[in-house]
């Protein structure tokens, strides 16, 4: 493999956020729930889900915009059809781990596998049941965009030890709540207004080619017309 003098460098994308807490709440209300925590837990869920966003669609590093050129593909015939979803398995066929794919494309999917009359089996994750094909799970994510009826299917092998998609954090951070996530205390301002940071750094890096695959323009508006015959 070629020695490459100038490697790509990836940075941390920050999202921040200042949560405002009238000390009189916290005071008054924090019985049966601490509302410091529950703010901070509310506002923490919506910079998380920044952060999906951030890491499907990002421009500079996302998923979508790191899918190398031989690793995209089209439909077949417009809706995600099983033999899409085998021709994606052939290009990321080293221990692929997961489909990403928004609601919609998922629900297109098993109409086109009940059509063809082969149900996907499903499978149990984090308390959820999630349908699978050839025992990978498809995971949704709504932040997959959905435009003209038109969307997109992703394939991830993940994990460094299997050369996959990892996820890039800093570790250490002051007020660190989880990795890469810090809530700092600012202070209280002369009007009893108590402030908290929230941070957020990520990023991902696709270590090789052949870890992560797409398949483009699948449609999710298409429906089937069954007739009823009864004997």
């Amino acid at each position: 493999m070629d020695y490459d003098a100038q490697p790509r460098e990836y940075f941390l994308n920050g999202v921040s956020t200042v949560l405002d807490i009238h000390t009189r709440v916290a005071d008054l209300y924090s019985s049966p729930h601490d509302q410091i925590k529950e703010q901070l837990r509310l506002t923490i869920e919506t910079i998380k889900e920044r952060q999906e966003s951030e890491l499907i669609n990002n421009p500079e590093y996302g998923l979508l915009a790191s899918v190398a050129d031989e690793q995209r593909l089209s439909t077949l015939s417009g809706p995600p059809t099983p033999d899409d979803f085998d021709d994606l398995l052939r290009k990321v066929w080293k221990e692929p781990g997961f489909f990403l794919a928004h609601p919609d494309a998922i629900a297109a999917f098993g109409r086109e596998c009940t059509r063809l009359g082969v149900p996907p089996p499903t499978v149990s994750l984090f308390g959820s049941q999630f349908i699978t094909w050839r025992g990978v799970p498809l995971i949704p994510s709504n932040k997959i965009p959905v435009e003209d009826g038109k969307t997109k299917i992703l394939l991830l092998r993940v994990g460094e030890k299997r050369q996959g998609v990892v996820g890039l954090f800093q570790p250490g951070l002051a007020g660190e709540q989880s990795p890469g996530l810090s809530v700092r205390f600012m202070g209280i301002n002369r009007n009893a207004i108590a402030s908290y940071l929230i941070s957020l750094y990520c990023s991902l890096a696709v270590l090789t080619d052949d870890a992560l695959a797409v398949l483009e323009d699948v449609e999710v508006d298409k429906y089937h017309d069954y007739p009823v015959n009864y004997k």
